[in-house]
């Protein structure tokens, strides 16, 4: 079978690997779309994400869904050819944060496609793939698989969207209409935001966000002056969703959100110490908060996706074999030219 595994820093390849024996427990998985994520493209063209560097070669991607291949022992199902959606990630059950009920700050989870252990966590960008029949979770055959596969990143966006706290009649701006900026649209429209804005400096981005619920987008580039108004009197917006990652989208987010406002962190940070202004948190009483990964939010991310509830095929804009994944990560690289990009078998 092949695989997609990253050594470095832009050395990608495409490598043929040997499935190994199933164990107890585990359920084999033909790959049906992966999903290119930025963590993905960090590790793609840094080697690494945040302090998560790449110290062996590592199979990438954590956004997956596909069919069921094969059983192993002890497995009672789901058949051979049931459509899943994998859950990347595993909690231990045992250490301190997962007795408090917060699973995915466990301490030794284990999460596809992720170089923060040693050795490194394989991830699903392969033909056949291995996870715990506990990880998966059956889909009608009738839901296309490459929707499918956006469950892991609007689980994401779900719990970005929980962290913020109640948004019911909020208003609520956005910083950057990536792919999770776009997602997060739809988790705060769920939510029962009264007003959604999002910023970006890219036009197509933005009107791909607007087709997914935003009420008004902001072109940077083009003119800032709506921002400006936001950002008067010491900000406007209830909550805001960081999700460029730049320290440049944090500045914008904690001068457009009002006194007493909230702003959730969800973009990651390139690699290095990060300046904190301090003095614009405390002025403004303003409630800063990280938000990583999810935890039951993945439940709610698969009905919502299966029951119809949100549409998010406007992101897909790419399906490319698995033999050509360094194409498709330059490609997912180029904003102007793609949204979410997915690796398909073939």
């Amino acid at each position: 079978m092949r695989a997609c595994v990253i050594h470095a820093a832009h050395d990608l390849r495409v490598e043929e690997r040997q499935p190994r024996p199933l164990r107890a427990g585990e359920v084999r998985v033909a790959l049906g779309a992966g999903g290119i994520c930025g963590s993905d493209l960090h590790y793609f063209h840094e080697g690494r994400v945040g302090d998560f560097l790449v110290r062996e070669p590592m199979v990438l991607g954590h956004e997956m869904a596909g069919r069921v291949a094969e059983l192993g022992p002890d497995v009672a199902g789901p058949p051979v050819g049931t459509p899943v959606i994998v859950n990347p990630q595993h909690p231990c059950g045992a250490c301190p944060a997962c007795w408090r009920g917060e699973r995915h700050l466990c301490s030794s989870v284990v999460f596809a496609g992720s170089a923060r252990p040693f050795p490194h966590s394989q991830g699903l960008f392969e033909e056949l793939t291995v996870v715990r029949a506990s990880q998966l979770h059956p889909v009608p055959a009738d839901l296309p698989i490459g929707v499918a596969a956006f469950a892991e990143p609007l689980a994401v966006c779900l719990h970005a969207v929980n962290r913020a706290g109640p948004l019911l009649g909020q208003h609520v701006l956005v910083v950057g209409a990536g792919p999770i900026g776009c997602l997060c649209v739809i988790a705060a429209r769920l939510a029962g935001a009264a007003r959604i804005t999002i910023s970006d400096l890219l036009a197509t981005p933005l009107a791909t966000a607007k087709t997914l619920g935003a009420d008004d987008t902001i072109d940077l580039a083009a003119d800032r002056g709506p921002l400006d108004r936001l950002q008067a009197g010491g900000g406007t917006a209830d909550v805001v969703l960081e999700c460029s990652g730049a320290m440049k989208g944090v500045e914008d987010a904690l001068l457009a959100v009002r006194s007493g406002g909230t702003v959730v962190q969800v973009g990651i940070m390139a690699g290095g110490p990060q300046p904190v202004p301090y003095s614009r948190i405390i002025g403004k009483e303003i409630t800063l908060k990280g938000t990583f990964r999810f935890d039951e939010e993945f439940d709610w991310a698969v009905s919502a996706l299966v029951a119809g509830r949100v549409d998010v095929a406007p992101l897909l804009t790419d399906q490319i074999p698995i033999t050509r994944a360094r194409e498709a990560f330059e490609l997912a690289t180029d904003r102007r030219r793609a949204m979410k990009v997915q690796l398909v078998a073939g």
